[in-house]
Formats: C-alpha cells, sequence, structure tokens
C-alpha cells in the first residue's frame, strides 16, 4: 500500500511541474495568432505545424541572444528569457500540434 501511495505522490508532483504548452502559447497567440498562422508583425514565419526540433533550437536560440530571424531577435529574446528547457519543449509541440 505505501508504495502505492508513494507511486501516486510522485506522479502527481511530477504533472504539477510539466509545463503546458497550451497556456504558454496565449503569450504568444497575440502576435502569431490563435493557431500560429500569422506572420508575426507580418515579418516572421508562419510558426504553426513547424517541426518540434526548429522550434526548440529557434526559441532557445532567442533566448541566448544568438538568434535574430527576420529582424525579431531583441524582441523574441524578452518574450522567452523566463522560459524554462521545459518549457520551450512544450510549447514546441504544442506549436507543432497547430495547423
Amino acid at each position: 500500500m505505501k508504495k502505492v501511495t508513494l507511486a501516486l505522490m510522485l506522479a502527481g508532483a511530477a504533472s504539477l511541474v510539466m509545463a503546458d504548452g497550451a497556456a504558454l502559447f496565449k503569450k504568444c497567440a497575440g502576435c502569431h495568432g490563435a493557431k500560429g498562422e500569422k506572420k508575426a508583425l507580418g515579418k516572421s514565419a508562419v510558426i504553426g505545424g513547424m517541426d518540434v526540433a526548429t522550434l526548440v533550437d529557434d526559441l532557445k536560440g532567442y533566448k541566448a541572444g544568438k538568434t535574430n530571424k527576420h529582424g525579431m531577435g531583441m524582441m523574441m529574446k524578452s518574450q522567452v528569457a523566463s522560459l524554462s528547457d521545459a518549457d520551450i519543449q512544450a510549447l514546441a509541440e504544442y506549436i507543432h500540434g497547430l495547423k
């Protein structure tokens, strides 16, 4: 019984830590559209449905200040500054699923 209780507690704690891509994307939707269908400020690529690995690389690059696609580097850096690696992964997976 103790093992089952411990397993349930750990599973519950893990779910609290897991990032929510949909919730994180709300911050992005103002520029990129609800489905990632817009070119942000008329400049960026359409991000909805993009490859997860590309999105992760781009978001990490913006966060590090090393990426400046379409001249959006500084704006994107401030938008992703607070994201953890888990947040970035969850966000990329969510965006990939948008069509």
